[in-house]
């Protein structure tokens, strides 16, 4: 991630920003012209005030201080109007800029390689695309267009001012280089409160998203009260640096009150001398409070709105750098053929995480289409690896890998993904329906597509017997079916979706015996006129597979069918004798 730099106004960031105003301009110059509209009628009621103290109160004018005052309500109404439309139109900018925003974001992050998620928070992301995002949205409702307006408001009163009595407007402004000084104080202090704020939030984020995902683990191993004390730590972090930001509003808000006071302190020492002396009038006095009143209220909230602002361009930088992050999978091939027939060839692979910590070692093999491979070996033998590389997850560092002859980096990359299926082990489904969990909510697949995927699988009694039957909520990760159930919708969905090759990622290891019957009976149903790569522990699954590569530490070390590696004393004669012959476990 790039270092975020924190300016008050970075132009180039705000060039990009105002990209996603253009279909908006329209608001945009509504908001404007009324924000300087406002700034123009905010001056007018103390004139008023000023004007009808003077020509009609003090000569005890009753009509025309009726009159006047009648124009004032029309004013103050007039005033709440455009206050309304502004206000409305630029926080609607602001969440219509947002919402484009975010679609593009979100649109970006699930094009990234997986290598990105491999080193990236999740919490981190959720931050960026919720959080980081509404401070962009406050550029508009709180930042940019009001500090113009507040500023123009200002230049407005003061020209006024000056215009009424520029002597008098000297002495109440003498306490100003205060007031900018201890703003400028301000802004910078609360600058650096916000930053850490944000960055707490996001470690606050990271840490909930983890720890309710697996909350079952905490709870397995009765660590409930060691992660309630991280959460105390984390949250005491958030909550210091929310007071420490508050605690710089503490002081501000009244230094700011104490130069007010003292302003209007020299408005009556300076103003009632001249009253006595006649060189002005009680209604300029009177007209000057107010004045002084409008006057501190927006420098008053002027660094607030500039530190809302600079959050802005802060959460628009962590934005853009998500956005500039270029580790999306190459997708320059062209193949789309309308259906590849299944053929696999690895050709010297080899393939590294990370650096040259091989996963995979110049690995050959050749699969025929139709064919089914399984490949077995220990934990981190290289298996998912090869899976993740087939569908692209992940670049091979050496070597080629082709599907019928063709390099699969000249297919197109959702046309080569939506060919192959793969059932894992640890099914993730989404709070939807079963439904929109089966068909993913591509129009393409019908009611009917679907109903005849789950008959075909064997799984439509126990969807019908769902209330709701296939528009049953499952729940967040599927929490309100069980592991077989679960297992059974992801192969409805493989098989709904008609691929060319199927992948089984121990698809049936966490599965009940009863389960297990019923998706082995959809299995050859599955896997018939389908090139089949099947991954397993349980070898008894996979005896009547056509090719069986035996892998260990990213090597082959064997190959070829159930009958052929028996008659090999082996890795694979071994596994085997370990899981079917007693003789070759160890007796304590």
């Amino acid at each position: 991630m790039a270092k975020i730099s924190g300016k008050a106004l970075d132009v180039s960031l705000l060039k990009r920003v105002f990209i996603y105003i253009r279909p908006y301009k329209v608001i945009f110059v509504w908001s404007v012209f009324l924000t300087i509209l406002l700034a123009a009628l905010s001056p007018l009621r103390p004139l008023l005030v000023e004007y009808t103290l003077d020509k009609y109160i003090l000569n005890n004018d009753k009509g025309g201080l009726i009159n006047m005052s009648i124009l004032m309500v029309v004013l103050l109404l007039l005033q709440t109007l455009v206050q309304y439309y502004q206000t409305f139109l630029t926080n609607t900018l602001g969440q219509s800029t947002i919402r484009d925003l975010r679609k593009d974001v979100f649109n970006h992050i699930s094009t990234l390689k997986l290598r990105f998620f491999d080193k990236t928070p999740l919490g981190q992301l959720i931050t960026r695309t919720v959080s980081d995002l509404e401070t962009i949205a406050d550029i508009f409702s709180e930042g940019l267009i009001v500090i113009a307006g507040d500023i123009l408001q200002l230049i407005t009163m003061i020209a006024f001012m000056l215009y009424s009595d520029w002597k008098l407007t000297l002495i109440v402004l003498i306490p100003m280089p205060i007031l900018m000084f201890a703003t400028y104080v301000f802004k910078e202090a609360i600058k650096s409160s916000f930053q850490e704020v944000r960055q707490q939030v996001g470690f606050l984020n990271t840490f909930l998203q983890e720890h309710i995902t697996g909350m079952a683990v905490t709870q397995y191993f009765a660590r409930e009260n060691q992660e309630m004390h991280k959460f105390k730590q984390i949250n005491a972090r958030h909550r210091d640096a929310n007071i420490r930001s508050n605690w710089h509003y503490s002081i501000f808000y009244p230094v700011v009150e104490i130069i007010s006071a003292l302003s209007i302190g020299l408005l009556v020492w300076y103003g009632s001398k001249s009253i006595l002396n006649h060189d002005t009038s009680p209604g300029v006095i009177v007209a000057f409070i107010m004045y002084i009143n409008m006057l501190f209220r927006p420098i008053r909230e002027l660094a607030d709105k500039f530190n809302t602002l600079q959050m802005g361009m802060v959460g628009a930088e962590r934005i853009f750098t998500v956005l500039d992050t270029h580790e999306e999978e190459e997708n320059t091939g062209t193949i789309q053929s309308e259906r590849i027939k299944g053929e696999i060839e690895f050709k010297n692979v080899w393939f590294a995480y990370t650096d040259d910590n091989w996963v995979l070692k110049d690995i050959s093999f050749k699969v025929q289409p139709g064919q089914t491979l399984a490949l077995v070996g220990a934990t981190g033998a290289g298996k998912s690896s090869i899976i993740n590389i087939l569908n692209r997850f992940y670049q091979i560092s050496k070597g080629q890998i082709l599907v019928d002859g063709i390099d699969i980096r000249e297919y197109e990359l959702s046309f080569l993904r939506s060919q192959i299926a793969t059932v894992i082990q640890d099914v993730f489904l989404f709070s939807d329906s079963i439904a929109n969990n089966i068909t993913l909510n591509n129009p393409a697949i019908d009611r009917d597509m679907l109903v005849a995927a789950a008959r075909e699988s064997g799984a439509e009694r126990f969807i019908q017997n769902l209330p709701g039957g296939y528009d049953y909520d499952v729940m967040e990760r599927g929490a309100t079916l069980s592991a077989g159930q679960a297992q059974l919708i992801s192969f409805i969905r493989a098989l709904v979706y008609d691929p060319a090759i199927l992948v089984l990622d121990e698809a049936t290891s966490s599965v009940d015996t009863e389960t297990e019957l019923l998706i082995q009976q959809t299995l050859s149903k599955l896997m018939d006129n389908r090139t089949s790569i099947v991954i397993a522990h349980r070898l008894s699954t996979i005896q009547t597979a056509d090719v069986i590569i035996v892998l260990d530490h990213g090597e082959i070390k064997e190959i070829g069918s159930h009958q052929q590696l028996l008659q090999h004393d082996g890795y694979y004669k071994k596994l085997f004798d370990l899981q079917f012959n007693s003789s070759g476990i160890e007796k304590n």
